[in-house]
């Protein structure tokens, strides 16, 4: 079969292959029988094993759902009773675990970060000093709003020195930047099937240490569904999900993992960030200008600035790429005008150089100066 290919430069879904595409069509089966149970089983360790843990120490457990709910489940599901989380809050979607924390009304500090360069780690440190109640801390590794990498290693180092716990959003992240959960002192980290490994949306798995997960049946319980112990405690007894799993996304994740594994974690790397440098090679050209200074950005994600032109019209710019087989994704970052593009998804360098093209004359039917204006550089 004959598939049409569309590139999305939006920071996921992210564009597939045809083989995983096609790994979904297969014969009608009952998630309950043993035969399903054992695709996931291996699964589970090919998850931690990407992250580099030892199977033992770590298990990775699977939701159906998109990033966010493994969000919610690692936030509800370990924090103990008498302590408090520590969100580090530097983009738009560290600011959503907050907003979970909110309506679960649960007790937290908020590490209030610029949103633009790296966290201060001398006031995370002082938060921490001063507050000996605090279970676990939560950052995002990638922010994908911006395209910043925070020092996920130090602050780990840190919430490890005074007792608390790490908890990594690696959702923009996970199997794309070569991530180890010892080297980098993570506790828990989380993805989702359409991203890293390049698979379908429904399904998302958070990676984490047995015996935290363990001692965490005494914890309180503050939702039924997303319970992370109750998940984990039905695979390890049964192999299966608690509630029906999205059958076809995990057969597409199986053929996933195998084309992850085919390609090589540095190869895999390499190849993303050659998609960056072409990406920011037709930034230069045009003479666009980035959110971020480069030298904190992760090369996945880059945020460019809206140029100061009358005839720019984001929307009908993404129409146009839209209408020629290209996705762009406009930004999100309070008080910038931007839009993203992503190194994502089974592509290379080839692919955002024909971007660029089409890019090109979506600004030239628009009337959009070539190179871009900016009337003054655009400060936080």
């Amino acid at each position: 079969m004959q598939l049409e290919r569309n590139i999305l430069l939006n920071p996921g879904p992210s564009t597939t292959t045809d083989t995983v595409k096609m790994a979904q069509i297969v014969p009608d089966i009952c998630p309950r029988e043993k035969e399903f149970a054992d695709i996931m089983r291996p699964m589970r360790d090919e998850f931690v094993k990407i992250v580099h843990g030892d199977i033992e120490e770590y298990t990775s457990v699977l939701f159906c759902g998109s990033g966010t709910i493994c969000m919610d489940i690692a936030l509800n599901s370990l924090l103990e009773e008498g302590k408090r989380a520590l969100v580090i809050n530097n983009g738009s979607y560290s600011q959503r675990a907050v907003d979970i924390l909110k309506y679960y009304n649960m007790p937290f500090l908020e590490a209030k970060q610029s949103v633009i360069e790296p966290p201060n780690l001398i006031e995370i440190e002082n938060i921490l000093r001063s507050n000996k109640d605090i279970g676990y801390v939560y950052i995002t590794y990638h922010e994908t709003g911006t395209g910043l990498l925070n020092p996920v290693k130090e602050v780990g180092k840190i919430a490890h020195k005074y007792g608390a716990f790490l908890i990594a959003d690696t959702t923009s992240a996970y199997a794309m930047i070569p991530i180890n959960v010892y080297e980098e002192n993570i506790d828990f980290c989380m993805a989702s099937a359409q991203k890293g490994i390049m698979g379908m949306t429904g399904l998302s798995y958070i990676i984490g240490r047995r015996d935290i997960i363990e001692r965490s049946r005494n914890f309180p319980k503050r939702s039924y569904y997303c319970n992370l112990y109750m998940q984990y405690e039905f695979f390890e007894a049964t192999g299966e999900m608690h509630f029906t799993p999205p059958v076809q996304t995990i057969y597409a994740a199986k053929q996933a993992l195998k084309e992850y594994w085919d390609e090589g974690e540095l190869q895999k790397w390499n190849r993303h960030r050659r998609i960056m440098s072409a990406i920011r090679e037709g930034i230069d050209r045009f003479g666009f200008r980035e959110a971020l200074e480069r030298s904190v950005q992760a090369g996945l994600v880059t945020a460019i600035l809206y140029p100061d032109d009358e005839n720019w019209d984001f929307e009908k710019i993404h129409d146009y790429c839209y209408r020629h087989g290209f996705t762009i994704y406009p930004g999100k970052m309070q008080n910038h005008k931007t839009f993203r593009l992503c190194a994502f998804g089974a592509i290379d360098e080839q692919d955002i150089k024909r971007f660029w093209h089409v890019f090109e004359d979506a600004m030239r039917e628009n009337r959009v100066s070539i190179p871009v204006v900016y009337n003054e550089v655009d400060d936080e």
